[in-house]
């Protein structure tokens, strides 16, 4: 068995209580991106594996049981996790707009999300380059 290089796949975590909607943010990660994607169901499952350095890129849903994605937020600011966070949601008022970024997520996105749009968001965050 060879030994890969040192180059680690990118631990992606999608936060979702749907899982409809974790399959639907995986198939609209950019093809070719070498990451390693961890789904959490509820938002304390989602802090959960952001401590144990499996979310280092975020996509976060608002409205789930147990800890909403505002929760995740405040405690990833709180316990100063690393994670960059993309929220995903289908509440697209502008104060919930204005909230998650006030929490630090550095983007929000309309629900469902596809190839182009999230490839677009990595890219302008400097997540992604050419892959």
């Amino acid at each position: 068995m060879k030994e890969k290089p040192d180059i680690m796949a990118l631990p992606v975590l999608i936060c979702d209580d749907s899982s409809f909607a974790r399959k639907q943010m995986k198939r609209a990660l950019p093809d070719g991106w070498d990451v390693e994607v961890t789904f959490a169901g509820n938002g304390l499952e989602g802090v959960e594996a952001i401590r144990q350095g499996k979310g280092e890129v975020v996509f976060l849903d608002l409205t789930m049981p147990e800890m909403d994605g505002y929760g995740v937020l405040e405690a990833i600011r709180k316990e100063d996790l690393p994670a960059m966070v993309i929220v995903v949601s289908g509440d697209i008022q502008p104060d919930a707009q204005e909230r998650v970024k006030n929490l630090g997520a550095m983007a929000f996105v309309k629900k469902p999300i596809d190839k182009t749009k999230a490839a677009q968001i990595l890219t302008e965050f400097g997540i992604l380059s050419d892959v």
